[in-house]
């Protein structure tokens, strides 16, 4: 049973996306956090997998399309999180987060196969990893890794090298985390949610000026 996860927090004022502000106020960051999330999570759900699963820190809200598994994020630290979401997978998983808007199922479906490889590794354009995949899912390739460093996808990778499993890898991607990151990625996928949001904002913080 191969399974799809996204993992994800509640899109809530003030906890979510905070270095979006400046310029923006902490509820349109949390409208964009929830707009990226709505688009990942319809990639996912467009992504043929035996189970689709929302390991969520929060509750699920109008967002959250029919099909999923809806499963609450253990305690810890992110490393831990992550851990213990592969270690509820009963077969081959890949987990993403909620940072990629731009993610399509061409990205995805590709990472669900483990016929020539026993991991996939998605690299992030700020050090860190988007997306990884593992054909026989191991917390102890997960714990320790520090986590949003610019070091991270480094260590990652080289735990999933060090533990000798065939890795592929992914096309490297920009997370959102800042206001140029927002930027960036609305023009890269023009026509999501998360887009639309974006231009909403910016025209009325420039009509603001």
């Amino acid at each position: 049973m191969t399974s799809l996860l996204v993992i994800a927090k509640e899109p809530v004022a003030g906890r979510v996306k905070t270095r979006l502000t400046p310029p923006f106020t902490a509820h349109e960051a949390a409208a964009l956090a929830e707009a990226a999330l709505a688009d990942t999570l319809a990639a996912v759900a467009a992504t043929p997998a035996d189970r689709h699963v929302l390991v969520l820190d929060g509750a699920p809200g109008p967002w959250l399309p029919p099909g999923f598994d809806v499963v609450p994020q253990s305690g810890g630290r992110l490393d831990e999180r992550i851990a213990a979401a592969f270690a509820a997978c009963p077969g081959p998983a890949l987990l993403i987060g909620m940072d990629t808007p731009q993610v399509t199922p061409g990205l995805l479906a590709p990472a669900l196969r483990f016929d020539t490889c026993e991991a996939w590794f998605g690299p992030a354009e700020d050090g860190g990893f988007w997306a990884l995949g593992l054909a026989e899912p191991d917390p102890e390739l997960l714990l320790g890794v520090p986590m949003s460093r610019p070091e991270t996808g480094e260590v990652q990778y080289g735990r999933l090298r060090a533990a000798g499993l065939r890795t592929a890898l992914l096309p490297r991607l920009r997370d959102v985390d800042t206001a140029a990151d927002a930027a960036e990625v609305a023009a890269l996928a023009p026509h999501g949610r998360f887009a639309t949001c974006h231009r909403r904002l910016t025209t009325a913080l420039a009509a603001a000026r």
